[in-house]
């Protein structure tokens, strides 16, 4: 009965951020929207962590096989894809790098706050 209820807390604020998908006319997915509220919802201590890890724990593990429908819809579309592999290559390639070294800055400046912070 715990996961069901865990379960449905996250459908909730799924079906939130699809509400406001709706109502909010912004070219933003829903899943974001969720997410947001979600991290709100958790920051806020109007959920907490415990009402919903065992659960999200659960969908994290099984994540992988949620990329099954879209990579055979990728192989789908080969016709499609074949003329531009290698300029979407390098637009996966490039993205990759930015977005892991911006994390890799971001984190060593959180963690340079914290140990100032620390010091003081």
């Amino acid at each position: 009965m715990k996961y069901l209820r865990q379960f449905f807390i996250i459908m909730l604020i799924s079906l939130l951020g699809e509400a406001l998908k709706w109502l909010i006319p912004l070219p933003i997915p829903a899943s974001i929207y969720g997410l947001v509220l979600m991290l709100l919802a958790l920051c806020t201590g109007v959920i907490t962590v415990d009402k919903v890890e065992e659960a999200s724990t659960f969908l994290i593990e099984i994540m992988p096989v949620m990329f099954i429908p879209a990579s055979v819809g990728l192989l789908d579309s080969w016709g499609a894809l074949k003329d531009i592999i290698l300029p979407i290559g390098a637009i996966i390639v490039i993205t990759t790098i930015v977005v892991m070294g911006l994390t890799g800055k971001i984190t060593q400046g959180i963690i340079r706050m914290e140990k100032r912070k620390k010091n003081e």
